[in-house]
């Protein structure tokens, strides 16, 4: 089944992007679609239709587009008339998404299409707007009555899903009464990204990993996502958002999903989303009153950070002078199952911090020293893979060697296998694998009801914990930074540290 979706081009298919004059739509969704047209991966009949207040005639809004492809397409050089072949497929829709009537338009561009293509084409809506506006558009589009089959017509929702589980529970129950589960796609990024869908490869295609893969022989777990720049005018955002709920409850639960599920006997949505909903499942909740033992939160400072003295972030544009909302959050997490059973899962990310990257590191266990001299002991390391996400890409394991010379004495050395190097054909952005599953209506990287809510039940206590129990150190941890003290503190009252790749992923 995947193979024969790997080999096909989508069916014909109609794109509305609603927010389509937004931020997202200009650096991300056209550039991704744009790629995958080049690449003679996009329908042989397919219409694109952004939708939103400016007041763009079609050929304003292309332009406005094409900005965006100069500026963020992967491909700075496109092949002669690619552009106007594909931007001939665009067009643009004013509309007021709180006026029912705005909507009418959308079945006669269908109906439009479809008599000239002479087929029944795909309905994708993708929501690229602000989380609040998704219930009265996707129930004004309900409302037009398209009389398309359950799988002829798709919604795309961004993240966030939902402010908490309660939100989350009640939006959920307000597209599933008019859409089936399978026509909703709950998009994360994260989850288009190869080196992410890469740890599946890595784990059940390789028998070197799999029966070593369990507390029996790993110490702990690390995810770290951190990025060198702060909120970046999204201040009004933010307070409404915060790290934890911005990253650890879709991001990087889903990375561990990723590194912590079982063996799926296929791989078909279903049965990869029900291996991640069981590592959801068996996440041991944290009581309120113990989460100041398993959770750390800070807020940038004022500083300087590459040369650049910034803002900090209760000075930052529509936040609070008296804020106490999160900018970094560390977490020890434990998956109760018998696998994981007694192995930590430390999880940090943050604004403003040292270096960007995304990396997940599987720490072994050290193994026995004895049948070597004291001297081999000195250098002595465990053995340690990790997998770099972003902006490395390549997978790193450490293993023991002897130098060279007439004592026995070990360093640890790196096996590195590096994406760039090895595969040296362009690598897909994120979105141009989300939207091209999409299309193609394969749901295995788009998130489950299921899925959602059990992670907002994972960090609601975090949430709770917080709100009631206000900072009284904020800000805590200047730019440039790892975070605050207390996330170093947190990983070594375990006797262990933080760790990130040598300068330069080198080493």
């Amino acid at each position: 089944m995947q193979k024969e979706l790997d080999t096909k081009k989508p069916n014909a298919t109609i794109l509305f992007i609603f927010g389509g004059s937004g931020d997202l739509n200009q650096r991300k969704l056209t550039p991704a679609l744009f790629n995958l047209s080049i690449d003679g991966l996009m329908p042989e009949k397919f219409a694109i239709i952004g939708t939103g207040r400016t007041d763009y005639s079609n050929d304003k809004f292309r332009s406005h587009l094409y900005k965006g492809i100069e500026e963020f397409s992967r491909r700075k050089e496109n092949p002669p008339g690619s552009w106007e072949d594909f931007s001939q497929h665009i067009s643009y829709l004013r509309m007021d998404v709180d006026q029912p009537a705005s909507y009418e338009p959308i079945k006669k561009m269908i109906t439009d299409c479809e008599a000239s293509w002479d087929v029944k084409a795909d309905v994708i809506f993708y929501l690229a707007v602000a989380p609040q506006l998704v219930p009265e558009i996707t129930t004004n589009i309900h409302n037009l009555k398209l009389h398309k089959p359950k799988d002829k017509l798709r919604i795309v929702v961004e993240k966030p899903f939902g402010h908490d589980l309660k939100s989350a529970q009640e939006l959920n129950k307000l597209l599933t009464n008019m859409y089936d589960e399978c026509q909703i796609y709950r998009i994360d990024h994260y989850l288009g990204k190869d080196t992410v869908q890469n740890i599946l490869a890595l784990r059940f295609a390789n028998a070197l990993f799999e029966p070593i893969w369990n507390s029996n022989y790993i110490d702990h777990v690390q995810i770290t996502a951190s990025e060198t720049v702060g909120v970046e005018g999204r201040g009004g955002y933010y307070e409404q958002s915060g790290a934890l709920r911005d990253m650890v409850q879709n991001h990087i639960l889903q990375l561990m999903c990723m590194v912590a599920m079982e063996a799926p006997v296929s791989f078909e949505a279903d049965e990869i989303r029900n291996k991640k909903s069981d590592v959801l499942n068996a996440l041991r909740k944290i009581k309120k009153e113990d989460v100041q033992k398993y959770a750390v939160r800070g807020q940038y400072s004022a500083g300087w950070m590459q040369g650049v003295e910034e803002k900090a972030y209760r000075e930052e544009k529509g936040v609070n002078a008296n804020s106490a909302v999160e900018t970094f959050a560390a977490v020890k997490f434990y998956v109760d199952n018998w696998r994981w059973q007694g192995v930590p899962f430390y999880v940090r990310t943050g604004k403003f911090l040292k270096e960007k990257t995304t990396l997940i590191t599987i720490q072994f266990k050290e193994g026995p020293k004895y049948a070597f001299p004291p001297e081999a002991s000195e250098t002595w390391r465990s053995n340690r893979l990790t997998i770099s996400i972003q902006p490395e890409m390549d997978i790193r394991l450490r293993f023991q060697a002897k130098r060279p010379g007439q004592t026995m004495s070990l360093n640890p050395v790196n096996m590195v296998f590096s994406y760039h190097d090895t595969f040296h054909e362009p690598q897909p952005e994120a979105y141009e694998t989300l939207l091209l599953d999409a299309m193609m209506g394969n749901p295995t990287q788009y998130m489950r009801s299921d899925q959602v809510e059990i992670a907002w039940k994972v960090i609601e206590p975090i949430l709770d914990a917080w709100e009631k129990r206000p900072p009284d150190n904020f800000p805590n941890y200047a730019p440039g930074s790892w975070g605050p003290e207390d996330a170093e503190a947190l990983i070594a009252k375990d006797g262990r540290t933080w760790i990130t790749l040598p300068p330069n992923g080198k080493g």
